[in-house]
């Protein structure tokens, strides 16, 4: 045998579980991780998902919006899936109402 076999063995021996709490850290390790992610991830983008759907379902008739294309404009219609909004006088287009978000008061005077 050679001397790096032996020491392997020997280590091998002493690598013996020292408690019965030698088992369960894996599993505890594990647990923690996912309460992390949890608390900092998932939980977060969940509240986030449900004011985006809250804001979706609460839009009306002449309110003023950007779409995920970053176009501006006002809704003219809305209908079960498709929101029609007009982005300049007798000018409008029908977009998806998933890519339709609640404007903030930065849209250009074109618009208003």
């Amino acid at each position: 045998m050679n001397l790096l076999s032996v020491l392997l063995q020997a280590a091998a021996g002493k690598a013996q579980p020292t408690g019965g709490m030698g088992g369960y850290s894996g599993i505890l390790m594990m647990v923690l991780i996912f309460v992390v992610f949890y608390f900092f991830m998932i939980r977060p983008q969940s509240k986030r998902q449900k004011e985006i759907k809250a804001q979706r379902e609460a839009m009306k008739v002449g309110d003023k919006v950007v779409t995920s294309g970053g176009i501006y404009g006002k809704i003219k219609d809305i209908k079960e899936t498709t929101v029609t909004v007009e982005i300049a006088e007798n000018v409008r287009i029908t977009v998806d109402k998933n890519s339709v978000f609640a404007a903030a008061s930065d849209i250009p005077n074109e618009v208003k």
